[in-house]
């Protein structure tokens, strides 16, 4: 095992754990905030982690078309290259992919696209994308797979779970194969010295990670975790078929993919919720791509360790902020004058110091400092609530 995990707490159907990766201890369940171009928009490294931001998403589709992920394995690998000590998960570039549905096209052996940036055309396959994710060296890799539209037919949604299984498939045999070939402390091993130390060394290791209840997780050797993704549309029974064909060929955590694209927000609750009985209770589970504040705390509580999306980030760039009494459109005229804080029960940095009327004209500016201050507040509003939803359990 390259991660371990391990639940302290329970609640009805919501756990309480800790990953333990090779850069650092994640508390689950967890929003991981996106960073798209090896980058959280708008946001420096240092204040993610004053937010207390313990894992990042990194999306290999982007990486790999600019700068490139030999390059970055050259600079030593994606923790290296963005200056970002702490826990780092990539996808496989399947969901960006699928996006291009004009530019691409998909065979057996994989999927031959055209960048939306140069016109220029490129291959993925379940080998060259697990090389592109060794190369950037994230924590945590996800197998290759095929995000399946909405709507699909019958005999589509069972030939696209099909394929996404013998890529699972592929994809195992060729990390098995090359797992080895990680960056870690072999092209910059002073920056790598302790991140592999036993929970129960914690006294001897200025880098241990902190007094938890999960005393007998040690930190695992240096080496990625690859985790499978579970697909099969909206059909409950393909949902369960693919589920245990995915855990049959064994993987270190399980995600749900194939959500958030276009399917009713109830539809997305009943895959959800069904495909959770079919995942391992010892494993990670991760649901990819979801969602509203409401929605994580709503997924957590039925037992989801792990969620990313882009709401929080893309949001706050368009003027929209999540606070505790609701959502506000800080471009709206009305907030001109409003000299109270955007939201009371927030503690951010932003809240503390500036006013709705402030933020209101920096929008309507077009102020750079417009988007960081907003995904700062949006950020913490996420992060937050996810602590309060850890705190419950």
């Amino acid at each position: 095992m390259s991660l371990a995990f391990g639940i302290s707490k329970t609640g009805d159907r919501s756990r309480r754990g800790k990953l333990i990766t090779p850069h650092g201890e994640v508390e689950t369940p967890v929003f991981m905030p996106v960073g798209t171009a090896a980058t959280v928009k708008a946001i420096p490294q240092d204040l993610l982690e004053q937010l207390g931001v313990q894992i990042l998403l990194g999306n290999t589709y982007h990486l790999y078309l600019r700068p490139g992920t030999e390059q970055i394995r050259k600079l030593g690998g994606l923790h290296r290259f963005m200056s970002w000590p702490r826990a780092i998960l990539t996808d496989s570039g399947g969901f960006q992919v699928f996006s291009l549905s004009d530019l691409r096209k998909v065979t057996e052996e994989g999927v031959t696209f055209r960048s939306h940036l140069d016109g220029s055309s490129h291959f993925l396959s379940p080998e060259t994308a697990m090389e592109a994710q060794i190369g950037l060296g994230a924590d945590i890799i996800m197998a290759f797979d095929e995000c399946t539209e909405f709507p699909a037919e019958p005999k589509r949604l069972r030939d696209s779970m099909e394929m996404t299984l013998r890529w699972a498939e592929r994809s195992k045999r060729y990390f098995g194969e090359h797992k080895s070939e990680v960056p870690w402390a072999r092209v910059y091993p002073d920056y790598y010295d302790d991140v592999c130390v036993c929970v129960r060394d914690r006294e001897s290791s200025k880098n241990a990670v902190p007094k938890s209840e999960n005393d007998d997780l040690c930190l695992p050797e240096k080496a990625q975790a690859l985790f499978g993704i579970v697909q099969g549309g909206m059909d409950l029974a393909l949902r369960k078929e693919s589920a245990e064909r995915t855990i049959e060929i064994g993987f270190d955590g399980y995600a749900i993919g194939g959500l958030s694209v276009g399917e009713p927000r109830a539809q997305t609750r009943e895959i959800v919720e069904s495909t959770i009985e079919h995942l391992p209770k010892d494993k990670p589970r991760y649901l990819m791509g979801v969602g509203t504040p409401e929605e994580i705390v709503e997924y957590a509580n039925l037992g989801i360790d792990m969620m990313d999306c882009v709401l929080p980030t893309r949001a706050a760039r368009h003027g929209l902020l999540f606070t505790s009494e609701g959502k506000i459109s800080i471009k709206q005229a009305k907030y001109a004058g409003d000299e109270s804080p955007l939201d009371p029960n927030c503690s951010c940095q932003v809240c503390r110091r500036y006013s709705r009327a402030y933020l209101r004209h920096l929008y309507a500016s077009n102020e750079v400092l417009s988007q960081v201050l907003n995904t700062i507040h949006n950020l913490t509003h996420y992060l937050d609530t996810m602590r309060r939803v850890r705190h419950s359990i």
